[in-house]
């Protein structure tokens, strides 16, 4: 991620030591505080995981075929609908959790400084020490709610995820894209049940599986933009352990063959192949041709609209266009 700072650790103790933001204690109180610091922490995921993802669950709840049998069937539109709201928590909050644990230490902080210097913790609105303190108040409150959702099996796994990714700094590693494949593959089946109202069947969990591999194999695609502070902390993502010309290469490679191999497992034709197919064709387009960090930090948002375009392919199957 961009050049070493000429001094990571004076940069980063300061952070440490700056006291609190007067935010904490201004007139408006905590009620207005903390959402808006939860907004913060979790503003840049939250166009790129919590809608599309909740956008799948709402999507992928309109198919008959990925509700189990029950005794009272696959659900309404409007029952989907009313549930929308749940599914945008469950993915909020379950995002928050991670995002606490990404934005606390000195590497993330250091990155920060760099790539989204307007977050809590280096702007001094919170402390590293009072992001820790919050993650022992929210983890055992996620787990409460996913528990009442009925998703506890899908949502254990996100403080585990997040510990892998963040605190074990799997995140630096190259099992960095399989560690977010699995976490979408949660969030996604999770966010699927949530919409249904019951278990999903071993159709929604194979669709759930391909689109993992879609993550898996282009999901870079976010590291593009990030290069500068990721080089600075050493982490050894795709772009920088591979190479960027690999890695544009493969991007738009796997953009191109997904879009054919989602559509095609749908049966769907030509015409329901060029929603994904156009869409794609931008993002492989810019990927190839445009490298500047704020022209790829655009591609990224491209990239979460072309999945998208996967997530709706179920509904036109049902719909048999």
């Amino acid at each position: 991620m961009g050049n070493a700072l000429e001094s990571d650790t004076t940069t980063v103790s300061e952070v440490e030591l700056k006291p609190t933001s007067t935010i904490i204690h201004d007139d408006f109180g905590w009620f207005y505080v903390v959402p808006y610091l939860v907004w913060e922490f979790t503003r840049s995921n939250f166009a790129t995981f919590v809608i599309p993802n909740s956008t799948f669950g709402i999507l992928g709840a309109l198919v008959p075929t990925f509700a189990t049998v029950g005794s009272n069937g696959p659900p309404t539109a409007l029952e989907v609908l009313q549930r929308f709201p749940t599914v945008i928590a469950f993915n909020w909050y379950n995002v928050l959790v991670f995002d606490l644990g990404n934005q606390r230490s000195a590497e993330s902080i250091q990155e920060d400084l760099l790539n989204k210097p307007w977050r809590p913790i280096p702007t001094g609105k919170v402390t590293p020490e009072q992001t820790r303190r919050a993650l022992l108040l929210f983890i055992p409150i996620s787990l409460w709610l996913n528990y009442s959702l009925g998703v506890w099996e899908q949502g254990v796994m996100v403080p585990i995820l997040s510990y892998l990714y963040n605190d074990l700094r799997g995140g630096d590693e190259i099992v960095r894209d399989l560690i977010i494949a699995v976490a979408y593959g949660v969030a996604h089946s999770a966010s699927l049940k949530i919409a249904i109202g019951n278990d999903i069947s071993r159709e929604a969990f194979i669709w759930v599986a391909i689109i993992s591999g879609v993550i898996l194999t282009t999901m870079q695609v976010q590291d593009l933009k990030d290069q500068a502070g990721d080089r600075t902390r050493g982490r050894r993502t795709v772009v920088l352990f591979i190479g960027e010309w690999f890695s544009r290469t493969s991007i738009a490679f796997f953009v191109a063959l997904w879009s054919l191999v989602c559509t095609r497992f749908w049966h769907l034709g030509l015409l329901a192949f060029s929603l994904p197919g156009i869409i794609g064709i931008v993002v492989i387009t810019r990927v190839l041709l445009k490298r500047t960090p704020a022209e790829d930090s655009q591609t990224w948002k491209w990239w979460c609209l072309w999945t998208i375009t996967l997530f709706s392919l179920p509904v036109i199957a049902m719909t048999g266009s």
